[in-house]
């Protein structure tokens, strides 16, 4: 391409100074050969006038008195009736441009000058030409390089970037060139890699979180499935069946919440549902987990308490808060309840060593665990309880306590302003 620019605008050059150039000798070769034919003209005239005041002076008309008054590249004759024929000068020859006047006392001026003084001239003007349009010449390379390069590396570095966001590598250069159309054309590119980049974290975001989200109902599951193959009793095969049924609901509930808010995160199903009935399910999935590593799982605090959120999502906060429990607590898990103002607080307690100093408040950021987990259990529980308007805070450290407070009262939702009528 840099080379298609050079060679485009040198031709354009070269086509411009052959139009003008040729036009501008012709014209300067004219001009010279009329302004030399004008000087013989003046030439021959004031030669007869210089004549005419001798011959009424009664003066000496001869050679060496004219001799003084014609320049030397010059040939002079001049004719006076019943005189000799005068010369004055050297006879050119070759061509020549001449010029004849008559005096009023009936002589004849003939002035000559060799063309070969034009030729000369129009030598200089045509040298004079042709280095001004070689620096023309030059001066458009010159340019046709500098555009060539103010063009094309852009172009390049524009090629690079795309082929960079085709690779994977959604960084933004925020590089400008002083040019709008590619200035334009690196603001688009810019925009998509910041959209491709919220894209793939949204994109890597689901991955964690399915894989988060659908561990537990999954080991639940698992476990429930695991119990029917270990018993022969009928009544406890449908029991556990009709449990592992209620846990594939909810696993299903999972998927589709994780689908909703991976196309669009502020979509919410929160409804008015009572609390105990999560708690109860929450109980009933973990006591066997619990009751395998030796410990219990139990509710207190006041009954009957509703709240507004979606019942999957707060179904899944606990059992994120009461899987770090078994993993990183100890002694008994509690799930307590209560009233603070407008809103419902089930707190997670257990009474093991607590969340380490080091973690502190880094605790709800991802990729932070306390063990070989994968760090993001807190961070989409939290990010589950405010996407309905409540929020997952931990209320104390050592032993470690854990508070999800929900609304009690539904949100309003603002009525949009109607358009003014135009009449």
């Amino acid at each position: 391409m840099r080379r298609r620019l050079i060679q485009s605008t040198l031709a354009v050059v070269l086509v411009v100074i052959a139009v003008f150039g040729v036009s501008l000798v012709i014209v300067e070769t004219r001009t010279i050969s009329n302004s030399a034919q004008e000087r013989v003209d003046s030439e021959a005239v004031r030669l007869a006038s210089i004549v005419d005041s001798r011959l009424l002076g009664e003066q000496t008309v001869d050679a060496r008195v004219l001799k003084e008054q014609v320049a030397g590249d010059r040939y002079a004759v001049i004719r006076i009736p019943g005189e000799p024929v005068i010369e004055v000068g050297t006879e050119a020859t070759g061509d020549v441009i001449s010029a004849t006047e008559t005096g009023e006392e009936g002589e004849t001026v003939t002035v000559q000058e060799p063309r070969s003084s034009v030729t000369r001239e129009v030598g200089r003007t045509l040298l004079i030409i042709g280095a001004v349009a070689l620096l023309a010449v030059i001066a458009a390379v010159l340019l046709a390089v500098r555009q060539a390069n103010k063009l094309a590396s852009p172009l390049t570095d524009l090629a690079e970037t795309a082929e960079r966001l085709g690779s994977g590598d959604p960084r933004p250069r925020h590089k400008r060139y002083g040019v709008h159309e590619l200035d334009r054309v690196a603001d688009v590119l810019d925009s998509s890699a910041e959209r491709i980049a919220r894209m793939l974290t949204a994109e890597r975001r689901l991955a964690a979180d399915a894989s988060h989200q659908l561990r537990t109902p999954l080991t639940a599951l698992s476990m429930r499935l695991e119990e029917i193959t270990l018993t022969e009793d009928l009544d406890t095969v449908k029991e556990e069946a009709t449990i592992a049924l209620t846990q594939v609901e909810r696993l299903t509930d999972v998927v589709e919440r994780l689908l909703t808010n991976s196309r669009d995160p502020r979509t919410g199903s929160a409804v008015s549902f009572e609390l105990d009935e999560v708690i109860q399910q929450q109980l009933a999935e973990w006591r066997p987990a619990y009751r395998s590593a030796g410990r219990a799982i139990v509710s207190s605090g006041k009954r009957h308490l509703r709240a507004v959120a979606t019942p999957g999502a707060v179904a899944q906060v606990l059992a994120a808060l009461i899987e770090n429990s078994l993993m990183h607590g100890g002694g008994t898990v509690a799930l307590r309840t209560r009233v603070t103002g407008n809103q419902a607080v089930i707190e997670v307690t257990d009474e093991g060593p607590g969340v380490p100093a080091d973690l502190g408040a880094r605790i709800f950021e991802r990729a932070i665990s306390g063990r070989n987990s994968t760090g993001i259990g807190l961070a989409v529980a939290r990010d589950l309880a405010e996407a309905d308007g409540g929020r997952l805070e931990m209320l104390q450290a050592q032993p470690a306590v854990f508070g999800l407070f929900l609304s009690r009262t539904p949100v309003q939702k603002p009525v949009p302003e109607a358009e003014p009528t135009v009449r």
